[in-house]
């Protein structure tokens, strides 16, 4: 066991930086496909390709001949108490060997529970006993898998009365017991520790950053009173302050935009994307604030409504 852990954290310390990326959205196939946009990579959703055949595989087979590809997962469910998945990990696992990811990842989080599926990424309690649980269960799927899988921090809306380990230790001891890697979605940072009032610069600075493979970059809706993760808009000042931190921290790390609601047209979020180089470069000087935003539509949380089965619509 110790050698496998060591293994994979060897692995995870090896994996390559390839620089800014998209996450890969069904309306810009053609758009990518006809003109080789100058991203650095794209990260897909896995389970959007998982069971699906000709085009959306043609098209996924296509970019990873042209593109550094990532996939990213949803439905592992890594904190539920059901059994691990074993058919869903085959389909994971032979979607890899055929795509030939950078890294495989999904979250810090449980979907579902008697195998039904919410849809929705639901946060765990963070104490001893779930700690030792989702080790167990990742150590499990490494096995499984034959490489290390990347955890992202999810976003959160309040706090288990039973949680006695902050997140970000939480995260730190599961990185150190499995050998797993770490994606820091910074907006959701953000967003959980408005929820849960906690500052998320003491947040970023208390993370294992040897650790993080990758960072998420997103945009939010802040409704006052909480802030909801959407992932339809562009992203704000504070975000970006929080990035650079953690750019600053990690000595600079593979960085994707997710954009899932709203999805403009490509060169607008090309450009979002594009908009990190500036930011690299700053220094951190503190003095985040909450940006409250005008909304006319109801929120969605932790959206996973790219989930659809259009996909293969050209």
């Amino acid at each position: 066991m110790i050698e496998q852990r060591k293994k994979y954290s060897d692995l995870i310390k090896s994996l390559p930086n390839p620089g800014l990326g998209l996450g890969l959205r069904s309306k810009h196939f053609n758009y990518i496909l006809e003109n080789n946009p100058a991203v650095d990579w794209f990260e897909v959703i896995s389970e959007n390709f998982m069971d699906s055949g000709g085009r959306p595989r043609h098209v996924l087979r296509q970019l990873a001949e042209r593109y550094p590809v990532v996939m990213h997962g949803v439905s592992l469910s890594i904190g539920s108490t059901d059994q691990l998945n074993k058919v869903y990990l085959t389909k994971l696992k032979l979607l890899a060997e055929e795509v030939k990811p950078l890294w495989i990842s999904d979250h810090l989080c449980w979907t579902g529970v008697n195998s039904l599926n919410t849809h929705d990424l639901l946060p765990v309690v963070l104490n001893e006993e779930s700690l030792k649980h989702i080790c167990n269960r990742i150590n499990e799927v490494q096995d499984f898998l034959q490489r290390p899988v990347v955890f992202e921090n999810p976003s959160t809306y309040l706090t288990f009365k039973q949680s006695t380990i902050n997140e970000w230790d939480f995260l730190r001891y599961m990185a150190e017991e499995t050998g797993c890697g770490l994606l820091l979605d910074v907006n959701n940072v953000y967003v959980s520790g408005f929820n849960n009032d906690f500052d998320p610069v003491h947040y970023i600075h208390r993370l294992p950053h040897d650790k993080i493979v990758q960072m998420h970059i997103a945009g939010h809706q802040h409704c006052g009173t909480h802030i909801i993760d959407t992932h339809d808009r562009q992203v704000v000042q504070d975000v970006w302050k929080l990035f650079t931190l953690a750019w600053q921290l990690t000595g600079g790390v593979a960085t994707l935009l997710e954009w899932d609601g709203n999805i403009p047209e490509f060169d607008v979020y090309h450009n979002e994307l594009l908009k990190a180089k500036q930011h690299m470069s700053n220094i951190f000087e503190g003095g985040l604030g909450a940006e409250v935003q005008e909304y006319n539509e109801e929120a969605v949380s932790n959206p996973v409504n790219f989930l659809v089965n259009d996909i293969g619509v050209s």
